[in-house]
């Protein structure tokens, strides 16, 4: 699950602008962070009960599902060409 080397030449296949490249990948895994801590709330939530702290602790040990990390998600779905994104500056640029 750890992060690989990349070669630039990969990241040129989606876009030649490399600072582009990570700051695409950046921002979703950034997105993808955030969407875990909201359904790990979600489910907080909807799993609270009155119980002591130390019993939520032991079942939350249990319950632990091992997940890739945010950027090797990111990186990996911005390789294989999974992610769209538009650059707002360039689309201003174009309009008459």
């Amino acid at each position: 699950m750890a992060v690989e080397p990349i070669s630039i030449r990969q990241m040129e296949t989606q876009t030649a602008d490399v600072y582009e490249a990570v700051v695409v990948m950046s921002q979703r895994a950034r997105q993808v962070a955030q969407n875990r801590a909201a359904e790990k709330a979600l489910y907080e939530l909807d799993d609270f009960t009155t119980e002591s702290y130390d019993q939520m602790m032991e079942e939350e040990s249990s319950e632990y599902e091992e997940k890739d990390k945010a950027t090797t998600v990111a990186i990996t779905e911005f390789i294989e060409g999974d992610l769209k994104w538009r650059n707002a500056d360039l689309e201003e640029d174009l309009l008459p």
